[in-house]
């Protein structure tokens, strides 16, 4: 009985052990409990008390960095997830601006943090930042020296030291607008769209990496570019450093009025706001002009300076390639200077070595080309912004010469093969060419099929082709003309005056060489065996040629 009671009482006490450590742990976890919630009750409350502190120290910040009057529409916190913000509506408005729009507008933007103990941290890193709807207007040129910077601090430092220092890995953005003012009611903003913004590494004093998908609207398509931004000189925002990489491809060039073709284009560029240098090169296998509507393949290199802050393009050179016709150009594409839309180019283009072939099978839709042979050209290009097509607004004006000029009209060379021979003096041989020409044995005829050789100066404007001091040489003649050549139904006017080596006598063969001796004195002038006046009228298809 003794064992059997002390052998009970260790297994009563370890019962009530046990019914006390439960009793604990039931205690415990209640009082766990209620500290959870009271927690999440004062977390509650705090987060409805932090949130208008939070947002009051958001305005209080970017009032102060900006100079700037700032509304926020709303702002939210939400620790569901970690640590996230949200807000809407945020708008600045400078101070010393006149501006009726905010020069800085978000319609929503949003940042996560994986621990609400970060707020404590200086600077506040922030992984990612999300924006929708992103838009910032820039003030015309003379007025930007009043643009809000950040206050206090060089490169390398955050701004105000008495509000929130940020530094954020990323910022995401969907659709930002770029809106530059000109100051000159009459003349359209410079509007840049921007389908995608991606920044990294984004903090006060630092570069930033980018890379954006912009929207261009004529022609129309998608330009990738990736490169780097900043640091943001607050002084001289022009002045500020970008360099990047981008790629432009498979345009459509068919809004253009006037001309067609697909376009592809790569390059580099590096340089500050308002000087950036770029170098590329564009490829359009298909380009051609409403003349015509001929694929030809057009292929360029460039170099140049762009003014990021205008908009305005210098370039120097345009090195292109025209079927087999090698192309030099330098000039600008400017805004238009009038105001309205569009912009003007101004160029001034050397063509050479080229060939005369390749540039009538863009300019006209004849098969085959009027003529062929080597073509030397310099000429000043303006074309001014418009609806019209781009071959009504075009003006040329410039000099020209083509040598080795063969003619593909069969009737036309055989009328410079006799015009050369018998200028020479060869009138016998002339008369036996033209004989087995009309016996339509040209191979047994031996034609002479001659070279000539033309020069010119020229004005291009309305579809109209002036040509002043034409100079056309061929073996035994020179002829001076001046005329015009119309694109629109391919007529010929044209008048001067043909000095040939031969006297009239020596141009014509039998009975009537005897004859025209007499008056040979009478055709001599001014050194040549012969003058006359001469007229080029018709059409292209079938030349009048004659004395007038």
């Amino acid at each position: 009985m003794t064992n059997s009671t002390h052998s009970a009482e260790p297994q009563i006490n370890r019962a009530h052990e046990h019914r006390l450590l439960r009793r604990l742990l039931l205690i415990i976890s209640v009082v766990a409990l209620v500290a959870f919630a009271a927690f999440l009750i004062a977390g509650d409350i705090l987060l409805h008390r932090a949130g208008p502190m939070l947002k009051a120290r958001v305005i209080e910040t970017l009032s102060t960095r900006f100079d700037s009057r700032v509304d926020l529409a709303k702002f939210q916190v939400s620790m569901v997830k970690g640590f996230e913000v949200s807000g809407t509506g945020l708008r600045l408005y400078p101070n010393h601006l006149d501006m009726q729009d905010p020069m800085f507008e978000i319609d929503r933007f949003s940042f996560h943090m994986l621990h609400w103990q970060q707020l404590f941290h200086s600077p506040i890193v922030i992984n990612r930042v999300q924006v929708h709807g992103l838009t910032l207007r820039l003030p015309p040129k003379n007025q930007r020296s009043n643009v809000p910077r950040f206050s206090g601090g060089g490169p390398g430092q955050d701004a105000s030291t008495s509000g929130i220092k940020v530094q954020a890995g990323e910022i995401l953005v969907d659709k930002a607008d770029l809106i530059i003012e000109n100051g000159n009611p009459a003349k359209q903003p410079l509007h840049f769209v921007i389908q995608r913004l991606r920044l990294d590494t984004v903090a006060a004093g630092r570069p930033m990496k980018f890379r954006a998908t912009l929207v261009n609207a004529k022609p129309v398509g998608n330009i990738e570019s990736t490169g780097d931004f900043g640091p943001f000189n607050q002084e001289s925002p022009g002045d500020t450093p970008v360099d990047g990489t981008y790629s432009f491809t498979h345009a459509n060039l068919n809004p253009f009025k006037g001309i067609a073709g697909t376009l592809s284009s790569t390059g580099s560029y590096a340089g500050q706001l308002d000087h950036i240098d770029v170098n590329g090169e564009t490829q359009t296998p298909n380009f051609s002009l409403d003349t015509a509507r001929r694929p030809m393949p057009l292929n360029t290199t460039f170099h140049a300076v762009v003014d990021g802050t205008s908009g305005d393009t210098y370039l120097d050179p345009v090195d292109a390639w025209l079927r087999q016709t090698h192309i030099i150009a330098k000039g600008r594409v400017v805004r238009n200077p009038s105001g309205g839309k569009g912009h003007e180019i101004h160029l001034d283009v050397t063509l050479g070595p080229g060939r005369i072939q390749d540039v009538l099978d863009l300019a006209s839709d004849r098969e085959p080309p009027l003529m062929h042979g080597a073509l030397q050209l310099h000429t000043d290009l303006l074309l001014p912004p418009g609806p019209e097509s781009v071959t009504d607004r075009v003006r040329l004006k410039g000099t020209f010469s083509i040598a080795g000029v063969h003619f593909t009209s069969t009737k036309v060379q055989e009328k410079v093969d006799e015009l050369s021979l018998r200028g020479q003096g060869h009138a016998d041989q002339a008369k036996d060419e033209s004989d087995a020409l009309k016996a339509g044995n040209r191979q047994g005829a031996n034609a002479a099929d001659i070279a000539s050789n033309m020069q010119g100066t020229f004005l291009f404007s309305n579809r109209r082709l002036s040509l002043t001091a034409l100079n056309y040489q061929v073996p035994g003649a020179k002829i001076a003309l001046s005329g015009v050549y119309n694109l629109q139904g391919e007529t010929l006017d044209f008048h001067g005056t043909a000095r040939l080596d031969a006297h009239v006598s020596q141009m014509v063969t039998g009975w009537k060489s005897i004859l025209l001796k007499p008056v040979d004195p009478f055709f001599a002038k001014h050194g040549a065996g012969t003058e006359l006046p001469v007229a080029i009228t018709g059409n292209r298809a079938n030349p009048q040629i004659g004395m007038h």
